[in-house]
């Protein structure tokens, strides 16, 4: 039975790690790779705020909240197909 929980366990840490690097990599594009185009997006513009400053306070801020979210729910199905989940 051990070696059962073994490979759960093994398998919920590689998915997790998985998951986490992703998570990490949308995190760096939206943090910094973004804001290297904001100098060319501020010739646009959007509801009278210049499209680089827009996409750098408000855009950043709910891809932010929404990968929140996704982490979580993906992390929840992660711990229920493993059958490591604390329900």
């Amino acid at each position: 039975m051990s070696s059962d929980n073994s490979a759960k366990e093994a398998l919920h840490w590689a998915k997790t790690r998985y998951l986490s690097i992703w998570v990490l990599i949308i995190w760096f594009i939206f943090s910094f790779v973004v804001h290297l185009f904001a100098k060319s997006l501020n010739e646009f513009s959007l509801n009278g705020f210049p499209l680089g400053y827009y996409f750098a306070v408000q855009g950043s801020l709910i891809i932010f909240v929404v990968l929140i979210v996704v982490q979580n729910l993906l992390q929840d199905k992660i711990d229920n197909e493993t059958g490591l989940s604390s329900e």
